[in-house]
């Protein structure tokens, strides 16, 4: 069975013309996924956050602002997106979606969102794109509710996920594990608890080589119950953003291989579609599509059942 797929159409929310970030992404990556067959039966819709799920993981004053639309113009600035309605919509059903993708990963094994991976936003107020951080507030959340004990977040997005590491610290039994670009945002970063800067300009080979030496052995010695993989696409060699060098198949072989080694293991993972900024929108969201490709394939070669 293909797993599921959470979506919710205000994942796309309007942006000023010109604006840099690629919101038009979320759409076509919508399109993708049924023209792939890898949402044969639809999506599954989530319910946007509230304040009460919210403040798991961010200050109740932030919240509060960000609900507001009143986050102020310094807050605006670093996140780099206006802070309206429609944003603070996307936001919210960003967060129910991964917090939906994470329910359903550990009843079926796998699940994703088409959208979440929002790892710059911080405890108390976001930044790089990001308004609230949907990894955390779902790890923290299902911790909360008793469904969870350990939880690893895998970000392989090209930028260090310091917003999460922010919201999980001092939590030894919620894990971040982040490889990424050294020479890349954010300049000032808050360290997770396994870090791995990566040289610029590295390849499909050495990235693997690096991700297959590291991931094994940190699932085998913290053995979570469920895992949260960021798999932002910006460690693409065409990526606006990136620094990296991976081709097409270089992020198909990290996405097939992070899932693999999850379920091998019998760990229940929830994918989130983290970065991706290139001018062709259409080739990201194709790009994107590549690890809802990787949960399919794993829950085709290994089905839950067995």
């Amino acid at each position: 069975m293909t797993p599921p797929i959470a979506f919710h159409p205000t994942y796309e929310a309007s942006l000023p013309v010109g604006h840099r970030f690629p919101m038009r992404k979320y759409g076509l990556l919508a399109e993708t996924l049924i023209a792939k067959g890898l949402a044969p039966l639809g999506f599954v819709t989530p319910e946007p956050a509230g304040a009460d799920i919210l403040i798991r993981a961010h200050d109740a004053a932030y919240v509060d602002a960000v609900l507001a639309c009143d986050v102020g113009p310094e807050i605006e600035r670093a996140i780099g997106l206006p802070v309206d309605a429609a944003l603070v919509r996307r936001s919210r059903a960003s967060v129910g979606g991964t917090l939906l993708a994470a329910r359903l990963a550990l009843a079926e094994g796998l699940a994703g969102s088409a959208a979440g991976g929002s790892h710059h936003a911080r405890r108390q107020q976001g930044a790089g794109f990001c308004v609230l951080n949907d990894v955390a507030v779902a790890a923290r959340t299902l911790q909360a509710e008793g469904l969870v004990r350990r939880v690893l977040v895998v970000d392989l997005d090209v930028h260090q996920g310091d917003g999460t590491a922010d919201c999980l610290a001092r939590s030894p039994e919620l894990f971040t594990f982040s490889i990424h670009c050294e020479n890349n945002y954010p300049a000032q970063k808050i360290a997770g608890d396994l870090d791995i800067g990566l040289p610029d300009r590295l390849d499909d080979a050495g990235y693997l080589a690096v991700l297959r030496a590291r991931l094994p052995p940190l699932l085998d010695a913290f053995a979570p119950d469920l895992v949260f993989y960021n798999a932002g696409v910006d460690p693409h060699r065409d990526d606006r953003l990136g620094r990296l060098c991976l081709t097409d198949d270089g992020l198909l072989a990290r996405d097939r291989f992070v899932v693999a080694e999850a379920r091998a293991r019998g760990i229940a993972l929830a994918a989130v579609i983290g970065g991706g900024y290139t001018h062709d929108v259409e080739a990201l969201a194709r790009r994107h599509a590549l690890v809802f490709e990787a949960l399919a394939a794993e829950a085709a070669a290994r089905p839950t059942s067995e």
